[in-house]
């Protein structure tokens, strides 16, 4: 490893925004990847990591991937295959990777990697958090070896976009959510509400991925879909959740507003399972736990998203 450059583990479902945000941090200079750790979510596991395969295929990156959980922890969960195609890529046919996943367990590829880089790993979450609770139930310590925690997920008014509530990757698995936030002090959160605030145009999505670049390509393909329904159920402006939670994570200083708040995970209830809860008042005495985006600088972020989709099959 470039001991130059913050080792960076992705916790993922990919995924056509997960796809983005791992285009983004592929081409970002100041990260290493060390490793994709793949969960169940936006579809099932073995689309989730033969789509991250295939996407470090495309990239010319030697990103080892771990195969994890193929389902919540306790309940059954609906995946979001409506919104991102049968395969999570679009159900565009792509020739699968020449590569196979790695033997060990994503659970445990966490806690080794973050013994390996204890300090300085920087760790995003960007799909349902069952790898990261199994890693923590094997492991209570693992927070102490994190140097950061960015998570896309939650809906910090319970303006929800799979229920009422509850935004997809809390939803997917309310109780590792409930582990995974109790066990970090601190937390960088992109919400749901975030993501709706930073939407960019598809007309200039569409000029970005006119790029003469492989990673434009195939990124133009496997999104084609999920762009047409945004259009149609959004208007006109696309919303990439996990793109926003990466900008964060590579780039913190373009959050031009972070309030940090204890935040807890309603893992019961008929119509409120997997909302979160922020104590916006402070009113319960719990400490803080998370510290939430409200603004990121857009032009910063659209710049990165357009830098990535341009880059090279190598970077």
């Amino acid at each position: 490893m470039n001991t130059s450059r913050i080792p960076l583990l992705i916790d993922t479902d990919p995924g056509v925004d997960d796809a983005l945000a791992l285009l983004m941090a592929f081409n970002d200079p100041q990260h290493e990847v060390v490793g994709l750790t793949i969960a169940a979510g936006n579809v099932g596991l073995a689309h989730t990591v033969a789509n991250a395969l295939k996407l470090c295929e495309v990239c010319a990156v030697d990103v080892p991937v771990f195969a994890g959980t193929d389902a919540p922890l306790v309940f059954p969960a609906r995946d979001a295959a409506y919104v991102h195609g049968r395969d999570g890529f679009g159900d565009t046919g792509y020739t699968p990777a020449m590569r196979t996943a790695e033997a060990e367990h994503a659970a445990l590829a966490i806690l080794r990697l973050s013994h390996e880089h204890a300090g300085n790993l920087l760790l995003v979450a960007l799909g349902p958090l069952t790898n990261l609770a199994l890693a923590l139930k094997l492991d209570p310590s693992l927070p102490s070896r994190i140097a950061r925690c960015v998570v896309m997920g939650a809906a910090v008014s319970a303006h929800g976009n799979i229920t009422a509530a509850a935004e997809f990757n809390i939803a997917f698995d309310p109780e590792a959510a409930h582990i995974v936030f109790s066990a970090f002090p601190k937390i960088e959160l992109a919400d749901w509400e975030a993501v709706l605030a930073h939407g960019f145009r598809h007309d200039d999505a569409e000029h970005w991925l006119a790029a003469d670049s492989p990673r434009a390509r195939f990124y133009a393909g496997i999104s084609a879909h999920t762009r047409a329904w945004s259009r149609a159920g959004r208007g006109e402006r696309w919303h990439a959740a996990d793109a926003l939670a990466m900008a964060l994570a590579l780039q913190p200083e373009g959050a031009l507003e972070l309030r940090e708040r204890p935040l807890v995970v309603e893992t019961a209830g008929t119509h409120a399972r997997g909302a979160t809860i922020v104590d916006w008042n402070r009113q319960t005495g719990a400490a803080d736990n998370v510290a939430i985006l409200m603004r990121y600088d857009q032009a910063r972020f659209e710049a990165m998203i357009e830098a990535a989709l341009a880059a090279p099959a190598k970077a």
